[in-house]
């Protein structure tokens, strides 16, 4: 009996994510592959039509093409990728892409503070669903994609069972599977921002709560906490952006108030099956909440000014195009943007192995050395004809690299058993989910950047996580960081196909 229940309380662990990868000839992939046969094609024709010289410069133009993919980094990066993505920065930086200035003195016409790159044509608007609560929703006409926002309390793992735990989780990857089943949904994210307390909020809640004919002592003890209270102390926020495809089935766009009736009639259930996930009271985000979240993200000095305007009981009237930056300026490895510093990281790898349920603890939480923080994990679900179709491509082509050669390596071989148990468990029901992760830290001043670099490196190790700066691209990865709904892969410029293929 003592030993069934040692078994039974034993800590859960999950895992089994994997990286799909193309089949090819010794690692090269579908891209390299074709290289590969195309280059001694090319080999022949040109010993046929120049002789031994022609040939050797052929196979000397292949053999760097070859090499260029496949030497790679820790991130798996060839240095193909690489070098393309150093010379699109180089484009971008020439014609000035990476230097925005907006407001009345801007490069704009108009004179407002407009958001800037990928969320630019961005716009917003406000509804209420069938609870009566307002919800902002957001439209993105490059891409005919609606975005909503949720407001998430979720309680923490401190003090809180084992087994708790483990049912918000299971309870989690539900709603992530349900996800694929929702009509016209095309991602999700989860935004976990934590940033330092300014203490307005407690001094107003202790002066409204302090009555005439408090005992002085009592009185000074108040005074002492809401001095020194705030000193070290952090909020954490949690929110959760869901993003919508403006188009129906036959591919007719559908109208801005057709889809806020849609999403109002469908986010009570939305935030209702957020509860059990441990999430706390999930509630949709008003228009004017996700404008003073967006501002102070671009200008973190801007938020004790928020808060002591609605510790007046004077909200400040934000408007959409008032949030932007007065003036960025993206870097090769960070970002400055009115008055503070940042820079972005993108997970390259999983964590390997299994891992607890706690393994995000310490990414997630408040660190001494950033002063803001979020991040930003990014779901594509996926519905059950296309994970099924994936599956069993990623089968297929794990069985094809583990028995390629005679003697395949240990990797391989774990990889084709890992995507054959993946496949036995989208057979049974399971959903299936893209995913990864964008971690963007904030400083107020350049000299803190080394610090701040040095800190996330650390905890992405406890994390088990590898992450990669965003280099070249850290405007970009800004704004996929913030609870905007942004699909990248709708904005890029090579084909998600062909980037896997790499």
């Amino acid at each position: 009996m003592a030993a069934a229940e040692n078994v039974r309380r034993a800590p859960r662990t999950y895992g089994n994510w994997r990286q799909p990868a193309s089949a090819g000839i010794a690692g090269l992939g579908m891209l390299g592959t074709g290289l590969l046969m195309g280059g001694l094609l090319a080999v022949v024709f040109a010993t046929m039509a120049g002789g031994i010289q022609a040939a050797l410069v052929t196979l000397l133009i292949v053999g760097v093409g070859l090499g260029l993919l496949v030497t790679k980094d820790k991130h798996g990066q060839s240095t193909l990728q690489r070098l393309s993505t150093y010379i699109g920065w180089q484009r971008a930086k020439m014609a000035k892409h990476n230097l925005y200035r907006s407001g009345p003195l801007g490069r704009t016409a108009w004179g407002k503070f407009q958001l800037p790159g990928l969320a630019a044509a961005s716009q917003l608007s406000e509804y209420q669903d069938s609870y009566g609560r307002p919800f902002a929703l957001l439209y993105y006409p490059s891409t005919r994609h609606f975005t909503v926002v949720i407001n998430a309390e979720p309680d923490g793992a401190s003090l809180v069972d084992e087994e708790q735990v483990d049912i918000w989780v299971a309870h989690w990857g539900q709603w992530l599977a349900s996800l694929g089943h929702e009509p016209g949904i095309v991602a999700a994210s989860v935004t976990v921002e934590s940033a330092p307390d300014t203490g307005i909020r407690l001094r107003r809640e202790v002066g409204s709560n302090m009555m005439d004919g408090t005992p002085p002592i009592a009185r000074a003890m108040l005074t002492e906490v809401v001095q020194t209270y705030p000193e070290g102390s952090a909020l954490v926020s949690a929110r959760v952006a869901l993003t919508f495809k403006g188009t129906d089935r036959s591919g007719k766009r559908r109208k801005e108030d057709d889809m806020g009736r849609e999403l109002a009639a469908r986010l009570p259930a939305l935030t209702q099956s957020l509860n059990a996930t441990g999430a706390g009271a999930a509630r949709p985000v008003s228009a004017q909440e996700l404008c003073e979240a967006i501002r102070i993200a671009y200008d973190p000095a801007s938020a004790s000014l928020i808060d002591e305007a609605r510790g007046q009981g004077m909200p400040p009237e934000l408007q959409w195009t008032d949030v932007g930056p007065a003036a960025a300026q993206a870097f090769w490895d960070k970002y400055r943007h009115d008055s503070a510093w940042s820079v972005t990281w993108q997970m390259s790898q999983a964590p390997r192995g299994e891992v607890f349920s706690s393994v995000l603890s310490q990414l997630v939480a408040p660190h001494a050395d950033i002063d803001r923080k979020r991040v930003t994990l990014l779901y594509r679900p996926l519905d059950a004809g296309t994970a099924a179709r994936m599956v069993e491509a990623d089968k297929r082509n794990a069985s094809f690299r583990a028995t390629a050669s005679s003697r395949p390596s240990a990797r391989n071989l774990a990889e084709a058993r890992a995507a054959d148990r993946s496949a036995q468990e989208e057979a049974r029901g399971a959903g299936l989910v893209n995913f990864g992760m964008v971690v963007t830290g904030t400083v107020m001043t350049a000299e803190q950047i080394p610090d701040m670099v040095a800190a996330v490196d650390n905890l992405g190790a406890t994390a088990r996580v590898l992450l990669r700066t965003a280099y070249g691209s850290q405007d970009s990865a800004f704004i996929a960081g913030l609870p905007l709904g942004v699909v990248i892969q709708s904005h890029l410029a090579v084909p998600a196909g062909l980037r896997e293929s790499l």
